[in-house]
C-alpha cells in the first residue's frame, strides 16, 4: 500500500484553489460592501474618504481578480498577487507610524497583512504557479 494523498479537487480546481476562491470572494464583497457603506454613510465615523475609497477598490479588485484566479488564468495570479502585495505594504507603514493611505485602521492591519502573506505564499507555490503559468 501506498501512503500517497491524492489531491482532492472539485469541478477540475484543487481544493486550495477552492479554498482561495471563498475566502477572495468573502474578503472581497465585505470590503466592497463596507466601503460603499462608508462612503454613502452619514454617519461621522473617524475614517477618510481616501480610506473608503480604497476599500471598495480593494474589495471590488479582490472579486474581479477572484473570477480569473478560478479560470485559471494568469490574470488571476498576476492581479491577486499584486493586490495582496500592496496591502501587506500599505498595512505594514500603517502599522509602523510611516505615511500611508490615511484611514487604515491600525487594529485591523496585522491581520490583513498576515492574511495577504498567506495569499502570497500560496501563489508562490510552484504548483500553483505552474497551473497558472503554462
Amino acid at each position: 500500500m501506498s501512503n500517497t494523498r491524492s489531491p482532492i479537487f472539485y469541478k477540475g480546481r484543487s481544493l486550495g484553489i477552492l479554498i482561495l476562491t471563498a475566502a477572495q470572494v468573502f474578503i472581497g464583497s465585505v470590503h466592497a460592501l463596507v466601503g460603499f457603506l462608508l462612503l454613502f454613510s452619514e454617519v461621522s465615523l473617524q475614517v477618510t474618504v481616501a480610506y473608503d475609497v480604497y476599500t471598495v477598490f480593494f474589495g471590488l479588485l479582490t472579486l474581479f481578480f477572484t473570477v480569473f484566479i478560478w479560470q485559471g488564468k494568469e490574470t488571476g495570479w498576476l492581479g491577486t498577487m499584486a493586490v495582496s502585495i500592496f496591502v501587506i505594504v500599505a498595512d505594514a507603514l500603517t502599522v509602523l507610524n510611516l505615511p500611508s493611505i490615511p484611514g487604515i485602521p491600525k487594529f485591523a492591519a496585522p491581520t490583513e497583512i498576515v492574511y495577504s502573506l498567506i495569499i502570497v505564499v500560496y501563489l508562490l507555490q510552484s504548483s500553483v504557479r505552474k497551473k497558472y503559468f503554462k
